[in-house]
């Protein structure tokens, strides 16, 4: 079950969202509040999975709370204003939800909620041979060796998880692919790119190669890409 809470100013919408979540069975709403102070305290000592987040709020606004959180549950923005949405997908919400917003568009967010919760606790730790994930794609659940796993790069919509043999194509997002594999072993090293430290072959200044693939590293994430090569090459 996911654990969620609420944050938004008015109150109406808050009752809104108990009134929805109340109605599906695989959500738990923890908590709401109308004070972003509040609902950073709370998230400071309480394991939360998913958020129902307004954008404009007194004081800091809602893609600022969730830019402020070093472990990002899941989001779903619930706001009045059409303007921010671009935004929102860069910082790879869930959903957008434009108020007012019916229950059957509400049910259809959290849904696409839970099918990402649940990915990432795919990691199969039981299974004999090679530590695993399984990679949904399309209506399969695809078993691959993270051993395998070259590089994952983001493709629209979606992401590749490449293979000296094959690629495959999965709807999910950058971030839930850094969740789903171990991250002593992959390293972002571009918003686009998340590669396997042990599969690099050569280190350029804003490139890393992957036998004759050459992947780009942004300044961004240098600093990153150095310190997980420190510690896996000692």
């Amino acid at each position: 079950m996911l654990k969620a809470i609420a944050i938004d100013d008015e109150p109406m919408a808050l009752e809104i969202i108990d009134k929805h979540t109340a109605a599906l069975p695989f959500i738990e709403l923890l908590a709401a509040f109308t004070h972003t102070s509040r609902a950073i305290t709370f998230l400071n000592t309480t394991k939360v999975d998913l958020i129902f987040l307004d954008i404009r709020m007194p004081g800091i606004s809602g893609i600022e709370l969730l830019q402020s959180l070093a472990n990002r549950p899941l989001v779903i923005f619930t706001t009045a204003y059409p303007e921010h949405a671009v935004e929102s997908f860069e910082l790879e919400a869930i959903d957008y939800l434009l108020k007012p917003f019916s229950a059957a568009r509400f049910s259809k967010a959290c849904s696409k909620a839970l099918e990402q919760y649940e990915l990432r606790r795919t990691f199969d730790k039981t299974m004999a041979g090679p530590p695993a994930v399984f990679i949904k794609s399309g209506y399969e659940q695809i078993r691959m060796a993270i051993d395998e796993i070259r590089w994952v790069e983001a493709s629209g919509s979606y992401v590749q998880f490449v293979t000296d043999k094959k690629k495959i194509l999965s709807r999910i997002s950058m971030t839930e692919a850094e969740t789903l594999l171990p991250q002593t072993l992959f390293v972002r090293t571009h918003r686009s790119y998340l590669v396997s430290v042990k599969h690099i072959t050569k280190v350029e200044k804003m490139m890393v190669w992957m036998g004759q693939s050459s992947i780009p590293v942004s300044a961004t994430f240098t600093e990153r890409l150095h310190a997980a090569l420190k510690d896996n090459f000692k």
